[in-house]
């Protein structure tokens, strides 16, 4: 199975990736391709940059979902919403193909410093990731995260890791089936 993974994020530090990294461990037998949103840096989407052609990195992106059987991701939330850098890599895809995601069973995930966890923009993925061709099997959102989660040990909290494992062993039974 080939899982592509991602974080909603440009940050260096991206306490998502770090969670996607830790569940990345649970398919530690699987072909993964971990991608890093800076890699598909575009000029901001407008119509008129459209009228002019699509950035390459649109098509790679879209190449990297046409190429794996999974998708699991983290979605950073700014100000309640996607990052700039994600919505920008998801308005170019999507004009070039309107099921981003090519209907391939996803993870979807958030974590944030805050007591939500990234909750806003995950209840919005929730709602229109589907409408974009995803299909999404299992959810996890994880709040405060520098209180709940260790760079060396992952999640540190016993009842949101027995939560995690669940949802893990979940997306697997689905996508097994």
């Amino acid at each position: 199975m080939k899982i592509l993974a991602f974080a909603g994020s440009t940050s260096s530090t991206s306490i998502n990736r770090e969670l996607v990294k830790f569940v990345l461990k649970d398919f530690k037998d699987e072909e993964i391709n971990l991608i890093d949103l800076n890699d598909f840096d575009m000029p901001v989407f407008s119509v008129d940059r459209e009228k002019k052609g699509f950035p390459e990195e649109a098509h790679h992106f879209l190449k990297a979902i046409e190429e794996c059987d999974v998708i699991i991701c983290s979605l950073a939330e700014h100000n309640r919403s996607y990052s700039a850098a994600f919505k920008n890599v998801f308005d170019w895809a999507s004009r070039i193909n309107v099921k981003v995601f090519q209907d391939k069973p996803m993870f979807l995930m958030s974590t944030s410093p805050g007591g939500y966890g990234g909750g806003n923009v995950m209840n919005t993925a929730k709602i229109f990731f589907p409408n974009f061709g995803a299909d999404i099997k299992e959810t996890f959102s994880l709040p405060k995260f520098y209180e709940n989660f260790d760079l060396e040990s992952g999640v540190i909290n016993p009842e949101m890791l027995k939560e995690l494992n669940n949802k893990v062993e979940n997306f697997k039974n689905t996508i097994r089936k």
